[in-house]
This record gives C-alpha cells, structure tokens and sequence, in this order.
C-alpha cells in the first residue's frame, strides 16, 4: 500500500480480536516492517522491485522470524508498552513468532491484489491474487475497518481500566 497505516484498521481487528493468541504490537508492526523495503526503493533509486522479496510469503516468513527474536528480545519494552497501552502481551516467543509471522503474512495478502510486481509465492512468478479485488475497495475497506478497530480498543481500554486487573 502507498501508505502503511492503511493496513492498521484491518491488522487492529484481527490483532484486538483475537488478542488470546495475538500478540497486538508484535502483529501490527509485523505489518510495517515489510514496507522498509519499499521505502529503501524510493528513497535509494534502486532498480530493484518496488515490492521484491520482503512481499513474498516465503521470504516475507523469515522476516517474519527475525523480527520476532528482536520483539522478544525487547520485551521489556514491548511489555511497559502494552501495559500502557492496556493490551496483552505474550511473553511466550512461540506466540510472538505466531504474531510476527502471520503480521507479514496478512501484509503480503492485502498487497497482493494491488501491484503486479508482487509475487507472493515466491519462487513461483505468478501473482494470482493480482487484480481480484480493485485497489479502490481494498483501501475504502481499510479505511472503514479502522473504525471498528477503535471501537474494539476502547472497548478493551474500559474493560481493563474497569476490572484494573490483567483479564485478557
């Protein structure tokens, strides 16, 4: 996407609702980090793809990897941020790499249907996914989901702030 907070609405949804298993930031920022690589294009001039490699589920995979032993290395942080934040946080690595992982992975799916450069399955050339769904409503969509995404974070706010407790 042009912009990556496009993808918070609908990454806030899954993330708030399934937040048993999903480790919020962990997930949301999954979703950022693939966009460094098209950032490095722009500001660079490579001649390299726009969305290569890191937009591929395959490559996008071990992304997803490495960025989950940095968040839970840093979990000091992550965890200060989430109390902040009233949200939970996994302190178990096998859910923040469940996080990360599926974080990339619903970047690379909400890509693909945008830009013929993407491959997401890598090593394969094909992008079936390409042209399924027009760019128009993939971005209203995103717009759209990112009020109820509010709504479920407020929701989780008062819910915390109401029991003052930790009951995720």
């Amino acid at each position: 996407m042009p912009f990556t907070p496009f993808h918070f609405g609908p990454s806030s949804i899954i993330a708030l609702s399934f937040r048993r298993n999903i480790d919020f930031f962990a997930f949301l920022l999954s979703n950022v980090i693939i966009d460094i690589e098209p950032l490095l294009v722009m500001i660079y001039h490579l001649d390299y793809p726009l969305h290569g490699y890191a937009h591929t589920f395959f490559i996008g995979t071990l992304i997803g990897i490495v960025w989950a032993t940095i968040y839970y290395s840093r979990n000091s942080f992550f965890s200060k941020l989430s109390i902040f934040a009233r949200l939970p946080y996994r302190k178990d690595f096998k859910g923040i790499l469940l996080s990360c992982i599926l974080g990339v992975w619903f970047h690379v799916f909400l890509d693909s249907p945008l830009y013929s450069d993407i491959r997401p399955f890598y090593p394969f050339e094909a992008n079936p996914l390409y042209g399924v769904v027009s760019a128009n409503i993939v971005y209203l969509l995103c717009l759209i989901f990112l009020f109820p995404a509010i709504i479920l974070y407020g929701l989780q706010w008062r819910k915390t702030r109401h029991d003052n407790r930790e009951t995720f």
